[in-house]
């Protein structure tokens, strides 16, 4: 009696342990094992989450998502997410949460992508969040714009370039002959002018050459000459010209100030000339006679001078012989 006794206790041990074991097993599969923070967060879709999806930061879980909330804003419908992680889990104020998939195959989860700022969120607090990329819409729309491409865009140009190629069919055709024979003329005048180059390139090289060897000698002379000393003359006759120019400067604006002066002598010298040439100017014409009458005594004087040279010693005139004639 007392050993089926035993028995029944040690059934109901192992059965109790059994269904402790259990419960801790389904709590550490949940992540509900201990005390937890909450925070929340936004999406606009919420494709492949539910109650249950597990939290990872930088890949590690921390915690699941509790609740879904759908609210209305500015007549647009999101999605609150509510979620937990372990107590005490420093979560740095500018993380970000996405909804991601680790490989193409796994379960979807809540991706907290750790941020650089010293400071954490407290919980409660909202942890910004980032909208998930579908690959599969991603591809459909590339797929998409690649029709629209091919209708508005590609189509339109292979037909330009059908009809192009049929243009210059038709041209070949018609005028292909004279083209080719134009082309051979062409190609026949490159052949001369590459075989004329080739002839004077060498010549261009040997005076680029002897140029260069010229300009290495001239600028060799002229380093050569440019010593401290001949720097010094230089810098010394820059000076020298300097002080010419604010001499000649000075003499300028002495000149000027002469010239412009009311009391200067140069004003008077003016002014005693104008009289001067106006006074002339007055008696030119009798001038003018006198100096045509004197001209014509002079001339007469040397007319009978050259006749009678001994008037000069005051002897008589010749004897006129055509008038005893």
């Amino acid at each position: 009696m007392r050993s089926s006794k035993i028995n029944y206790l040690m059934v109901g041990l192992f059965v109790c342990l059994m269904i402790g074991a259990l419960i801790t097993s389904i709590a550490m599969l949940t992540g509900r094992t201990g005390a937890v923070d909450k925070y929340y967060t936004y999406y606009s879709n919420v494709t492949g989450i539910k109650f249950g999806t597990q939290v990872v930061y930088e890949g590690y879980p921390i915690g699941q998502l509790e609740t879904i909330t759908a609210e209305e804003k500015d007549g647009r419908m999101r999605f609150r997410i509510d979620f937990s992680v372990q107590k005490g889990w420093k979560i740095p104020k500018d993380s970000i949460v996405e909804i991601a998939a680790p490989g193409l195959l796994a379960a979807v989860t809540l991706a907290i992508g750790a941020g650089t700022v010293g400071e954490s969120l407290k919980p409660g607090q909202l942890v910004i969040s980032k909208e998930r990329s579908d690959v599969f819409a991603v591809v459909s729309n590339v797929a998409g714009q690649l029709g629209n491409l091919m209708d508005t865009n590609i189509k339109p140009l292979l037909e330009n370039v059908n009809k192009a190629v049929g243009t210059i069919n038709k041209i070949i055709e018609k005028e292909g002959a004279s083209l080719f024979s134009d082309a051979r003329k062409v190609t026949e005048d490159l052949s001369e002018l590459v075989a004329l180059m080739a002839k004077r390139v060498p010549v261009i090289a040997d005076n680029i050459e002897q140029f260069s060897g010229k300009l290495n000698v001239t600028a060799d002379e002229f380093q050569k000459l440019m010593t401290p000393e001949t720097r010094t003359k230089i810098e010394a006759v820059i000076t020298s010209l300097n002080q010419t120019i604010q001499s000649m400067n000075a003499l300028v604006t002495d000149v000027k100030k002469v010239v412009l002066s009311k009391d200067g002598d140069v004003r008077k010298s003016m002014a005693e000339t104008r009289y001067i040439v106006e006074s002339v100017s007055r008696h030119i014409d009798s001038i003018n006679q006198n100096m045509d009458g004197a001209a014509r005594n002079m001339y007469e004087f040397s007319r009978q001078i050259r006749q009678n040279p001994g008037l000069l010693l005051g002897g008589q005139p010749p004897e006129d012989k055509s008038k005893n004639q």
